[in-house]
């Protein structure tokens, strides 16, 4: 099918609005009961738009991404409170947030149907994680703000999301189908070291994707998914056709705790909340945080490294480089500071800080992995201090944690801070109502010679 055709079909289908939602089981490994329904688009019937994959991808070619995906999502919805979807069942939905993050379209059944008690999930594939973490990161606050889950699909699929998916805090990890489909080894062995690691932790849900034979629920059993969906469990099908012929008991899926939003307060307040600072001048700090560095080296593409400097000038030549070399394999590597550029160095992703964020006086460099989790939070007792040589005697209040709780809080604080608040993204908790339903729609120190 050549492009034009493709521009002229899609063209035809968001006019008529031509898309006819499917609806697959999600079911209880344990029990067989049914606990949810996971919306599926599709395009005309028999065409070359059927399959979700060509749908999408036709959309994304003519730019039209976002005009399909909230057309999706709200017959989605709209099909499914028709049909008379009610709790305990949850619906879960397939979003695109990094088309929907700026601009947030109401839902109005979404509203009714979490009046009749169902749980709206928002779906995230991997590549929307992969693809802008902090950005998608802040459409999940929003999400959540309106009271709904969050799911990561295809988990497995590619690292990175294995590194990000902690900052995400998914309710639902979703598995990549091969990883149910595909015999065990050692890649696989690791995927599912971090997911196990993830959910103990967050007491998030497991759902194997592509259960389609016995032996495949076998190994999605042993993976430690309690949640499926596939041909094994119904095809699936139109709401109107699918609801009355679910077997009984229904029962909601075992959510996890309610997730705390990402602290206000500076990096350094909030650890010392927790823990008690020590003091120490520049030359300790940077053989402590030159280590985490090392640590993030050798984790490699599971690593998320996020650190602040101050002022742009404090990230030194020698800083640069390291930091360089880290995004060449790391998951994600962010950097903030005063007057920092977007982009510092090829693949590190940076962002300035506004002239009153308490952060212009701290250096904190913060190391996440599936099994490392490590931060180094310090302020400066004197920031007014120019840069010179004799900063190598500058002293700092400073915490060294490997409690994960708090590494993560601290990471997920500088992440908050690398997407503007402007009108296009507003802050989660502001104005909620007014907003309407989104979806368902290592540091270098003050000049320190060769740091």
């Amino acid at each position: 099918m050549s492009d034009e055709i493709a521009r002229d079909r899609l063209d035809a289908l968001l006019r008529e609005r031509a898309v006819d939602p499917v609806y697959q089981p999600i079911v209880d490994l344990d029990t067989g009961d049914v606990v949810g329904l996971e919306a599926l688009a599709r395009g005309p019937l028999g065409g070359p738009l059927e399959r979700p994959d060509a749908l999408f991808a036709a959309a994304r070619a003519a730019g039209r991404l976002a005009e399909l995906d909230s057309l999706c999502r709200g017959r989605a919805v709209q099909d499914a409170y028709d049909a008379g979807l009610a709790g305990p069942l949850a619906l879960f939905v397939n979003v695109e947030p990094l088309t929907v993050a700026t601009r947030l379209v109401p839902f109005t059944a979404s509203g009714d149907l979490a009046e009749r008690g169902v749980h709206v999930v928002a779906e995230f594939t991997e590549r929307d994680l992969t693809a802008d973490p902090a950005r998608l990161f802040a459409f999940a606050d929003q999400v959540r703000a309106h009271g709904f889950h969050i799911a990561l699909d295809d988990v497995g699929a590619h690292p990175a999301s294995l590194a990000l998916m902690p900052f995400l805090r998914p309710e639902v990890v979703k598995l990549d189908l091969r990883l149910v489909q595909a015999r065990p080894g050692p890649e696989v062995a690791e995927i599912m070291s971090a997911v196990a690691a993830y959910a103990e932790q967050s007491g998030a849900l497991v759902l194997a994707e592509g259960v389609e034979n016995p032996d495949h629920f076998a190994t999605a059993r042993s993976l430690g998914a309690t949640l499926g969906q596939g041909w094994w469990f119904g095809a699936g099908g139109r709401a109107a056709e699918i609801l009355p012929g679910l077997p009984s008991p229904r029962r909601a899926p075992a959510w996890q705790r309610p997730v705390p939003p990402v602290p206000r307060a500076s990096p350094f307040a909030t650890v010392a909340r927790a823990r008690t600072p020590r003091r120490a001048t520049s030359p300790l700090l940077l053989s402590m945080s030159r280590f985490l560095e090392r640590q993030a080296a050798e984790m490699g593409e599971l690593a998320v490294v996020v650190a602040a400097f101050e002022r742009a000038p404090h990230f030194t030549r020698a800083t640069r480089a390291r930091y360089r070399e880290l995004a060449r394999s790391a998951a994600y590597v962010g950097v903030l500071g005063a007057g920092m550029a977007a982009e510092p160095e090829p693949g590190v992703r940076g962002a300035d800080l506004a002239p009153d964020d308490p952060v212009r006086q701290e250096w904190i460099v913060a190391v996440v992995g599936p099994h490392f989790a490590a931060a180094l939070v310090s302020r400066d007792l004197d920031p007014a201090t120019p840069s010179a040589s004799s900063d190598l005697d500058r002293s700092f209040d400073y915490v060294l944690t490997h409690d994960r709780a708090l590494v993560l809080d601290v990471a997920r604080s500088l992440l908050a801070r690398t997407v503007p608040v402007d009108a296009d993204h507003p802050d989660p908790h502001d104005d909620a109502e007014q907003v309407g339903v989104p979806l368902v729609s290592s540091v270098g120190v003050a000049s320190v010679p060769d740091a």
